[in-house]
Parts: C-alpha cells; structure tokens; sequence
C-alpha cells in the first residue's frame, strides 16, 4: 500500500490546524481521491486530535498522534494514552522521532514499550529510523535494520510503517541522493517484509517529484515542512496516484 503521511509538529495554532484539516478534506472530496489506491495519515498535536478525526476520517484520511505513552494508564504525568489516542479516532502512531531521542533523550527501551503499546491498542506504529551521518547506502541500511531490531524484537504479523529519515539530511535544503535512498530503502522493505502492514516510507525534505524519483523503493512519503500548505500535500498525493493506478 502506498501512504503520504504528514506530521505537522508544534508549528501550527490550533485554529490554524483546524482551517488546515478543512481545507484538505475538502480537496480530497472534490478530487475523489478517496477512493484511489493509497492511504493518507495526518498527524497534528494531541488538542486538535478530535477535530482532525471529525473532519478527515470522512475523507478516508488516517489520522493518529506525534507520540504516545508506553503504558495505557497510571500515574504518568502529562503523557497522553494511546487508548486514548484509538478512542479519539486515531490509527496511527508516531514513535522515535529524532527530536524525542535527542530532545527528551528517548532511547531504545522505551521506544520499544511505546511499540508494544501502539499494538496493544490497534494503532500502527510509524517508527522512525535513521544514521546520523552520511554512510555507504548498505551500511546506513545495517545501522537502521539494527535500530529497527532493537525496538520490535522478533515480532511479526503486526502493522508496522517505518519512516526512514536520514538524520543528516532532516531540514536539509535537499534531500539525500536518490540512489541512496532507494538503496537502503530497499533493504528496509526486505527487513520488514512479514509484517502485515509493511511499508517504509521516505522523510527528510521530501517534496514534489521525489516519490517519483525514488519509486517503487518506497512505499510513500512522511512529509513536513513542504506539506504546510494543504495544496502541496495534494500535489504528493497525486503525484503517487499516477504512480500507483
């Protein structure tokens, strides 16, 4: 299955987010791409969760969380549940983000709880991995395979989506060389391949005409910064459609 999935961050209001998730919802409608051959994830901050699930999952969009809590519930001041997050109308789960790993010093211990847990309550984790400078395509693929086993173990048969962001290229001007990417991203999907829902998408600048580029490697995209703009989020998608029909 091909997937466009965005993360907005912190950096929108929560009106702003709500005016966003409007006006994507309405550019799906209009475009029908509903019914198309791929599956749209949006991510926004926990406060405008309910409204983002009100508003996109009519549209066939996925909505789910930037991270979630190892444990489902207890004494866990301000962590927000991944029960919670399902209950709310999320499917999806962002978990091990470079800015949680060097921000809020994640490490692969509680990553691996926070997987356990995104499974636990029906959610698919998006889990993200990465080397921390430029290497040999294959021995970036050998680092990520590793954080991967890491943090899943030998668990198969559950939903699990990797978002493969280079961290030296993240906020780059330009994402990293094509044949890299496709490179390690090939052995990637190979790692991950008894999963039931496997796909590896691509982050890192990615914008308009790299899906293109780098395809069939990837499955899709994890968008950011490009994305702000519902308009650009379409064009990514549409541009998989034509990929995938």
């Amino acid at each position: 299955m091909t997937v466009i999935a965005l993360s907005l961050k912190m950096y929108f209001p929560r009106e702003r987010t709500i005016k966003y998730c409007e006006d994507l919802a309405k550019l799906v409608s209009e475009r029908n791409l509903s019914k198309r051959k791929l599956t749209m994830a949006f991510l926004p901050d926990f406060l405008t969760l309910p409204d983002a699930a009100r508003l996109l999952l009519p549209e066939g969009i996925r909505v789910g969380s930037q991270d979630i809590c190892d444990e489902d519930r207890g004494a866990y001041t301000g962590e927000v549940s991944p029960a919670d997050v399902a209950a709310l109308g999320g499917s999806v789960a962002e978990i091990g983000h470079i800015e949680r790993r060097r921000l809020y010093h994640e490490d692969d211990e509680l990553i691996s709880k926070k997987v356990a847990a995104a499974w636990r309550n029906n959610l698919t984790p998006l889990l993200c991995v990465g080397e921390d400078k430029v290497m040999e395509p294959e021995e970036a693929a050998a680092y990520c395979i590793k954080e991967i086993h890491s943090v899943v173990g030998k668990e198969q048969g559950y939903p699990l989506w990797i978002a493969y962001e280079p961290r030296w290229a993240i906020g780059a001007e330009h994402p990293a060389p094509t044949s890299y990417v496709k490179t390690v991203c090939e052995y990637l999907k190979q790692a991950i391949s008894g999963y039931r829902d496997a796909n590896v998408l691509y982050g890192g600048s990615a914008g308009p005409g790299l899906l293109t580029e780098i395809w069939p490697s990837v499955d899709g995209l994890f968008l950011g910064r490009f994305a702000h703009d519902p308009k650009a989020f379409i064009s990514v998608v549409e541009e998989a459609v034509n990929l995938v029909d």
